[in-house]
């Protein structure tokens, strides 16, 4: 995409509040349409469409492997546009409209067809979906790098963008549940298309505001390197391969409890759907105890990464989730208010996890362009957008997989072995996931010196190329 192209702004560190509030709305998009996939893509198809637990699992696979190859060519695309509206936002222009259409239509699933062109919808559906998704997430997080050429101010700004992804995740625990049964009036089906149709049209407006709010500071460069040469460069840059590993497997271990969780709740906890404490009943009231904890973390990560590195702040989140995940397991199956602190504690760890890594990835960004002279800044973002893809995905194919082999039957009285698979799934994969996650952020080698150094480097280059 090349219009005529006006002139880039100063780079000017300075980001008001209404701007640094009209980019995190940004991602109440993301926060409502990933916890929504997470949680009702494979129950849609598996409980409610009867198609089987391992079929769905291999199609959340299989689409990763386009996402592979989309994401970082996103990122490409993006780093390499020039609008009048920059290189990132006009992405969120045009791309709101087809994403939302896209959503909706994985749900809306006909009811008449056989397993195998059930089984195509949901493969072509889901694709399109998570195309659209990246055509927008991309260049989302690519605009996080160029909105100021401060890492404070970035990471100042990162923090609204969780907070709003959190809120995101609030709003669908607290209501998502509560709506699909509301609006569907005992039509499960049609309760989770209208649900997601809602959240489609709150997605559109939520982009297009972060539209409107922002502007771009960093001047793109000349572009001075191949295609190939950049994904060299970034497979070859050991910090981004740490912080995507721990971020894949971090929403991993999450989409993997989320998308066992209406199982778990089902046929583990015995679960008839009614409310436990006001209109929540206990899958909402464990949804939003996740993202109330995310806020919590998103809020602690933000403060403590002023005094901290970033990296061990990560570990420490880590490590906090795999201990919550397994002292969930051993409690009692109707412990609901210990379960529920618990789930908070989860969510505490998740939320410093998110809040970090991006921080890290625009951080990584500024290392290439300082080493390398190659400004990729939405090919390095395309990692975190394909690693929570890749995780919301792997999470949701580890209990299709596990249900499969441990003979789960759908709208069935289940045997031991699949209430077994169930809790598998639930808990001790998602923790045992943690573990090389922290591992991974033990290699990562930008601290806050550095990042002084890099920022001062690239500033007084910056400053040279403008005269």
């Amino acid at each position: 995409m090349r219009l005529s192209q006006a002139a880039p702004d100063k780079c000017d560190e300075r980001v008001g509040f209404g701007e640094k509030l009209g980019y995190g709305i940004g991602d109440l998009a993301s926060g409502l349409i990933l916890p929504f996939f997470g949680y009702y893509l494979l129950y849609y198809f598996v409980d409610l469409g009867g198609l089987a637990p391992a079929a769905i699992g291999l199609m959340l696979l299989i689409t990763k492997l386009i996402d592979a190859i989309t994401d970082p060519m996103m990122g490409v695309i993006s780093d390499r546009t020039r609008t009048r509206w920059g290189r990132y936002r006009p992405y969120l222009l045009f791309g709101p409209i087809p994403l939302a259409l896209s959503i909706v239509l994985v749900f809306n699933a006909p009811e008449d067809w056989g397993d195998a062109a059930l089984l195509g919808w949901a493969y072509a559906t889901y694709s399109l979906s998570m195309l659209a998704f990246t055509a927008v997430n991309v260049p989302y997080g690519g605009l996080l790098g160029v909105i100021s050429p401060s890492s404070k101010v970035r990471a100042n700004v990162t923090g609204f963008r969780m907070f709003f992804s959190a809120l995101g995740g609030i709003l669908f625990g607290a209501l998502g549940t509560t709506l699909v049964r509301v609006l569907g009036a005992g039509d499960e089906k049609l309760g989770i298309l209208l649900t997601i149709s809602c959240i489609g049209a709150v997605s559109v407006a939520c982009l297009l505001t972060t539209f409107a709010t922002t502007r771009e500071r960093i001047p793109p460069a000349e572009i001075n390197g191949s295609i190939s040469g950049d994904v060299s460069v970034l497979l070859r840059t050991g910090p981004w391969v740490a912080v995507a590993i721990a971020a894949i497997l971090g929403v991993t271990a999450i989409a993997s409890r989320a998308g066992s969780a209406p199982f778990f709740f089902r046929y583990v906890v015995g679960d008839d759907g009614a409310p436990v404490f006001l209109f929540f009943d206990r899958p909402a009231l464990f949804l939003t105890a996740l993202a109330v904890g995310q806020v919590t973390g998103v809020i602690i990560g933000s403060i403590l990464q002023r005094w901290f590195e970033k990296s061990h702040l990560l570990i420490a989140a880590g490590l906090l989730k795999a201990m919550m995940i397994a002292v969930f397991y051993f409690l009692p199956l109707d412990a609901v208010w210990p379960q529920t602190a618990v789930q908070y504690g989860v969510g505490i760890g998740f939320g410093m996890l998110m809040v970090l890594s991006f921080a890290m990835f625009t951080d990584i960004a500024e290392f290439i362009d300082w080493k390398a002279n190659r400004q990729m800044t939405a090919l390095v973002i395309a990692a975190s957008v394909f690693g929570v893809k890749a995780g919301i995905s792997f999470g949701s194919a580890i209990p299709g997989f596990v249900l499969g082999f441990t003979g789960f039957v759908s709208d069935a009285a289940q045997t031991e072995s699949a209430l077994a698979g169930i809790q598998i799934a639930f808990a001790l994969i998602p923790a045992a996931l943690l573990i090389p996650a922290v591992i991974a952020l033990g290699f990562y080698r930008i601290d806050r010196r550095a990042i002084m150094q890099i920022e001062a480097d690239l500033s007084a280059r910056r400053a040279v190329a403008t005269i």
